[in-house]
């Protein structure tokens, strides 16, 4: 009889099991949800329709097309630092305070040399081109975190409506708000996933990116704390590493601006007086209010006031939403600081950029009238849209408010 068919034992020099090839990191090996194509490239619709209608504003005014998007505000002391470094500038305001470029944090000047100096581009295009990267990776991590909670159709409108925000047109020029929302936001995602030192780590380099790194830091540590808590201690170790890294960040730059300045815990905070950046309990936001009623103001700062509002209101339906308490711990930081810091007021729209999970409820609320009448959907969106794109380029082109 033949034994062809027989199974034999194995050898025991064979392995039990096929040796498998090294594994690529999780961000590398996990697949894209479904729909996220189509919502990505309506974001980069928008925000490309954006960048033209500013390049059109310029023309009419008859400006540089593109200069306002690389050279505006803020923009000027991040080239500035990335070509020079720190302590190389100062500006002396009218009223006297001398202000200096340590206010800004190193992340993203850091980015633009290191790509000018490896690429034949200048600092310009190369902050352009970071701020375009990170605010692609950012609407993915919007999408990937909305359909994990709820599913492709908030998913998908959560990207559209974070890329038709009335302020959005500061996530493609050169500012440090889509560098800082891209890390922000995927350290969430890695807390919804339970991924603390992934968590921690992004959180940390967010927290290099700008002075509201203090919001995610906190978000992750809280989470952390919540989750050590709610399993009685009984968690991995990086987690208690992921909550230890969030901070470093942040405070690693704060405190070596103490140094800088001879003042180890006070020195960067007088640094941020100078330029009028502190947080005084919403005396100033008040103030601002008061004097916008009494005498009226541009056109920018009664738009930035309703932004503001709406902000606020929508953070008291993201909490009625039940929302994760990672984002909403999120979101709320990056609300406070807005109500409750100093600073020009026509800033302060784009400070709440980042702090996407205030969209949830309108997200949720477009997915339940397109569902009934689409056409209603489709009219508001393309009104928010409008209104977003005409906004943005008077901000950028025509007002001469800060940014």
């Amino acid at each position: 009889m033949s034994t062809s068919s027989v199974p034999r034992p194995e050898s025991a020099a064979a392995p039990s099991r096929p040796v498998r090839p090294p594994t690529l990191p999780w961000i590398a090996r996990r697949r894209m949800p479904e729909g996220a194509l189509p919502a990505l490239a309506l974001f980069a619709a928008v925000r490309f329709a954006g960048i033209l209608v500013v390049i059109l504003a310029n023309g009419v005014r008859g400006h540089p097309l593109v200069k306002s998007l690389a050279h505006s505000w803020d923009s000027r002391w991040y080239l500035h630092i990335a070509a020079h470094g720190y302590g190389d500038k100062i500006w002396i305001s009218p009223q006297g305070a001398v202000q200096t470029d340590w206010a800004f944090f190193p992340l993203y000047p850091g980015l633009i040399r290191a790509l000018s100096t490896i690429l034949p581009f200048t600092p310009g295009q190369a902050a352009l081109l970071i701020s375009w990267i990170a605010a692609g990776v950012a609407a993915y991590g919007v999408y990937v975190i909305g359909h994990h909670l709820y599913g492709r159709g908030v998913a998908t409108a959560l990207v559209a409506l974070w890329a038709a925000m009335p302020h959005s047109v500061e996530l493609t020029i050169a500012y440090t708000e889509s560098l800082f929302a891209a890390l922000a936001i995927w350290s969430l995602y890695c807390v919804l996933k339970r991924r603390w030192l992934w968590a921690g780590v992004l959180a940390a380099l967010a927290g290099l990116s700008r002075p509201s790194g203090f919001a995610i830091a906190l978000a992750v540590s809280l989470a952390a704390g919540y989750e050590a808590l709610r399993q009685r201690g009984r968690v991995p170790v990086s987690l208690w590493a992921g909550a230890v890294l969030a901070p470093l960040g942040w405070l690693g730059y704060v405190l070596w601006v103490g140094t800088q300045t001879g003042d180890l815990l006070g020195g960067y905070f007088k640094v941020q007086s100078a330029w009028d950046s502190r947080f005084d309990f919403g005396l100033g936001s008040a103030r601002f209010v008061k004097a916008l009623l009494l005498h009226g103001g541009g056109a920018v700062y009664p738009v930035a006031l309703v932004i503001v509002a709406v902000g606020v209101l929508l953070f008291a339906l993201l909490c009625l939403e039940r929302a994760p308490l990672v984002l909403v711990v999120f979101a709320g930081v990056l609300v406070l600081l807005v109500v409750g810091g100093s600073g020009s007021f026509s800033s302060k729209p784009r400070f709440l950029l980042p702090a996407f999970p205030l969209l949830i409820p309108m997200a949720r609320a477009l997915v339940r009238t397109w569902r009934v009448r689409p056409a209603h959907a489709v009219v508001v969106y393309s009104g928010l849209t409008a209104a977003s794109l005409l906004f943005g380029a008077y901000v950028t082109a025509v007002a001469h408010s800060p940014l």
